[in-house]
Parts: structure tokens; C-alpha cells; sequence
């Protein structure tokens, strides 16, 4: 078992590395790893393949890296706290919490006169406003409603009731913010420019450290609250902590990069797949590169094809959900 999981984490790391490579090098002009390498390195190359390079590809290849373990974690959490290998933070609304806090801020906050510092920042910070009151909501319902079932259903009845609002912001708005927010709604890596990634770095690495540092409590929850709390577990704080974790890695990626759907889903099933394994801690890094490699395969597949990302996600991930469904019966 350990044979396995180390060939499959070391398969993993050298395949996010190649795609990472392949990302900077495919794209309208396509630039070779020799040219890549020299931007990089600070070698001879033009300064227009080193400004495509630099400024460009590589912002958006690290926003994939990112967002990838970012929404591969947060589904994994889900799961596991739930219970259900349908829970995800699309499924239950988390994104879409999310994209209320971000047409709020889009649609009705006043941005103009804001500069692009607090303009990001005010971004991400609605978005995790917006995702962690979706989440506080179905974690209420979930102590009174102990069907798990039942809860997966709320999930999706309180994202329609947020598209239903998102909707009545978009018929309020105005031209402009209209336009960039359905912009916004396709979902896109390469929007996120060189000053928001000072904002989106940190904000998913603090959750990535929390979704690392809840692995014990993880594992522990797998059998039922009743199980950890008889293991002497602080399942409030345990809890906190899970949804700390998941508000910043869903609603970061969701505020900066659209709402890209089924990788949070999807990812943990495919992990456990390759794996054979529940621990989480196992589950919890292979997770996060299997999500990454996927995003950055997704990448490249949508500059290839000329296509939103959000639709090349949903094309890789409906499979992998009706599997679930006809697995779990």
C-alpha cells in the first residue's frame, strides 16, 4: 500500500510539473521550453516572449495550480463532514454563496474612485462573506435535519434561491457591471492579474494550511460526530476549523476565477480511485495535485479549443458524477 501511494504521489508531482511547463509553452503563440526556460531563468529571449511568459502565462498557471487544490480540498472536507460523496461546494451552495457576495460587490457596490488593491481585496473578501453564510446556514439545518440526504437537497435549494437573487441583481444593473459580471460567471484563469495574485496566494495557501492541519479531526469524523467526541475530539473547534478551511479555499477561487464547477466534486472520488485509501493523510496532499493537474489540463484543453474553462470542467466532471451516482446506488 505505501509502494503504491508514494508511486502515485511522485507520478502526480512529475504530471502537475509537465502540465505546468505545457501551460506556459501552448497558447495563441505557442513558445518553446527552451524560450520558457530562459524568461524564467532570466536568460536570452526577446522581450516579448518574456513579458507573455512572465506577466501572462505564468500568473495564470499558478491561479490553475491553486484554484485546482483549492476547490480538490474543499469538496474532500465537504465530504467527509457531510458524510456524502455527492457534497461539494457547488452541490450545497458554498460557491454559489460565493457569487452572491461577488454580484453584490460587481453589481451594487460602487467601485468607481476604489483602487485595484481594494477593489481585489473588497472581491475576494464578498465572496467569503457570501460562502461563509451559505455554509453557517447548512451547518444550522444540519444539527436540527439529520438526514444527510435531506441536507444535500437544502444545499441545492438554497443555491437556486441565490442564483434567484443573482438574477434580480443582473435585471438592477447597469450596463457595465452587467457585462463584467456574466463575464465573470463563465469562469476564466487568466483574469486574475500579477497585483490580485498578492491577494489569492496567501488566501488559499492559509486554507490549504488549515485543510492539512484538520486531518486528524478528518479521519476522526469519518466514522460520525459521536465517534470523535467518544475519542476526545473537540468537534466544535474541529469543525470551525474545517469550515475556515473551506470558506477561504472555495470562496477565493470562486471570487477570483469564476464559479468553476464538479473539480471539488469530482476530485476526491478520482483520488480515492488511484489511492485506495480514506486517510486523510493521504487523501488531503493527493487530493490537492490531483486537483492541480486536472485545473492545469483544463487549462490547456480550453486554450486549445477557445472555450470557458467552466465548460471544459463540466464536460470532465459529469462523467465522474454519474459514475457516483450509479456506484452508490
Amino acid at each position: 500500500m505505501r509502494t503504491r501511494v508514494s508511486v502515485c504521489f511522485i507520478v502526480l508531482t512529475l504530471l502537475m510539473a509537465a502540465l505546468f511547463v505545457l501551460d506556459l509553452c501552448l497558447g495563441q503563440v505557442n513558445i518553446s521550453a527552451s524560450d520558457v526556460w530562459a524568461s524564467l531563468t532570466g536568460g536570452e529571449v526577446s522581450r516579448v516572449t518574456q513579458r507573455i511568459v512572465l506577466n501572462l502565462r505564468l500568473t495564470k498557471a499558478v491561479t490553475a495550480v491553486l484554484a485546482g487544490a483549492a476547490l480538490s480540498l474543499s469538496g474532500l472536507q465537504m465530504q467527509t463532514l457531510f458524510r456524502n460523496p455527492l457534497a461539494g461546494p457547488y452541490v450545497l451552495g458554498i460557491s454559489s454563496g460565493a457569487s452572491l457576495g461577488v454580484a453584490l460587490f460587481i453589481l451594487g457596490a460602487p467601485l468607481m474612485g476604489m483602487s485595484a488593491w481594494m477593489s481585489s481585496l473588497g472581491l475576494a473578501g464578498a465572496a467569503w462573506v457570501g460562502a461563509a453564510a451559505v455554509l453557517a446556514l447548512i451547518v444550522a439545518v444540519a444539527r436540527r435535519i439529520r438526514d444527510i440526504m435531506v441536507i444535500l437537497v437544502l444545499g441545492v435549494m438554497f443555491s437556486s434561491g441565490v442564483s434567484a437573487v443573482v438574477q434580480i441583481l443582473q435585471y438592477l444593473s447597469r450596463e457595465e457591471s452587467l457585462k463584467s459580471f456574466v463575464l465573470w460567471t463563465m469562469g476564466s484563469l487568466g483574469d486574475v492579474t500579477l497585483r490580485q495574485l498578492w491577494i489569492f496566494v496567501p488566501a488559499v495557501l492559509a486554507g490549504l494550511i488549515l485543510g492539512f492541519a484538520a486531518v486528524k479531526p478528518l479521519n476522526l469524523l469519518l466514522l460520525g460526530e459521536d465517534y470523535a467526541r467518544t475519542m476526545g475530539l473537540n468537534v466544535g473547534r474541529s469543525r470551525a476549523m474545517i469550515f475556515g478551511s473551506t470558506t477561504l479555499l472555495a470562496g477565493t477561487a470562486t471570487a477570483f476565477c469564476g464559479p468553476i464547477g464538479f473539480i471539488g466534486l469530482a476530485m476526491p472520488h478520482v483520488t480515492r480511485l488511484m489511492l485506495h485509501d480514506s486517510d486523510h493523510r493521504v487523501m488531503v496532499p493527493g487530493t490537492a495535485l490531483a486537483g492541480a493537474c486536472v485545473m492545469l489540463a483544463c487549462d490547456i484543453i480550453s486554450k486549445m479549443m477557445v472555450l470557458p474553462v467552466n465548460a471544459i470542467t463540466a464536460l470532465l466532471g459529469v462523467p465522474v458524477v454519474i459514475w457516483i451516482v450509479l456506484r452508490t446506488k
